[in-house]
């Protein structure tokens, strides 16, 4: 069961900003690794094994640190979170870098905070929109949409509408299961409850590869060095430490103050795009980024506005 607010120890200032500096950093290069991954590895297939892989070592850890072993319904909750955000949102995103370029992937992964906040309103009896957050929410599904928009509009790329859409509703899964982890019924110990989702959505991860064919079509042959490097810089920094980060940080502070790293990340993507990946950067490109930085910004930091009358 989760602890009372009253039970929890206050974060120190210096623990938050090492959690966020890791989601920050470790999550925006995630999506360059992700792309090198995915060049010779079945998306759902390296997930789950990096999710597995981390889940293991952090559950065992907790362990044998003396953390108490789980009741089922910590296993149903985690199960339930791990199917989100692991198996619906990194497995959605594994699976749509075979398609889309990793920096596009990243930025549309960056509507997380506006599902965020239209879900917490809708579904879980949040605060009404103040004036503030529905403008941000207007601009960033505006720059979404001038992003994924069939047609050229003046660019010559076009993105992949099916990659699109599985980035969609990658970033809806994990804003719900974001919201859904505030309140489930999990370990006191938050690093045993990541440990344990990272268990169950590794797990749910392979079978995802395994129905759809990617254990029968594997050639470990084919795998070339970069990927296999990929696999472990995402399993050490994306799973182990931003994973774990991140988790901590939805019971630390607040889910919009954890979903900063979402105007982080897509900077940070982009630019190891271009850099490593040679990703177009054009004028398409940067306009909604700028749209959707700009609206997670605003809604991040206009909390205090007056609601909105409906």
């Amino acid at each position: 069961m989760l602890e009372a607010p009253h039970q929890r120890k206050t974060p120190a200032p210096w623990q938050i900003a090492t959690a966020f500096a890791s989601i920050y950093l470790f999550w925006g290069s995630t999506y360059l690794g992700i792309r090198l991954a995915v060049e010779t590895l079945p998306p759902f297939s390296m997930a789950g094994t990096r999710a597995l892989v981390a889940g293991a070592l952090l559950y065992s850890w907790t362990r044998w640190r003396g953390t108490p072993r789980p009741e089922p319904i910590h296993w149903r909750g985690a199960g339930i979170v791990g199917a989100f955000l692991l198996l619906g949102g990194n497995g959605l995103v594994s699976w749509s870098e075979q398609r889309v370029p990793s920096g596009i992937a990243a930025l549309i992964v960056g509507s997380v905070p506006l599902w965020m906040v239209l879900l917490e309103w809708l579904w879980h009896s949040g605060p009404r929109p103040t004036i503030g957050i529905v403008s941000g929410l207007a601009i960033g599904f505006i720059g979404l949409g001038f992003l994924v928009a069939p047609g050229k509009l003046g660019d010559k790329n076009h993105i992949d509408t099916l990659g699109t859409a599985a980035l969609l509703l990658a970033a809806f899964l994990w804003a719900s299961g974001s919201l859904y982890s505030r309140r489930a019924r999990l370990p006191s110990s938050q690093l045993m409850a990541a440990g344990m989702e990272m268990l169950a959505g590794g797990a749910l991860l392979l079978l995802a590869g395994g129905t759809t064919g990617e254990w029968m079509r594997f050639e470990p042959s084919r795998v070339v060095l970069h990927s296999i490097i990929a696999w472990v810089y995402l399993t050490v920094f994306g799973s182990l430490v931003g994973f774990t980060a991140y988790v901590w940080l939805l019971k630390a502070t607040t889910p919009a103050r954890a979903s900063t790293y979402a105007y982080v990340n897509p900077v940070i993507a982009v630019v190891l795009g271009w850099a490593f990946a040679r990703e177009p950067i054009s004028p398409r490109v940067l306009l909604a980024a700028a749209a959707i930085i700009l609206a997670v910004v605003i809604i991040v930091t206009r909390s205090t506005e007056a609601p909105v009358e409906m």
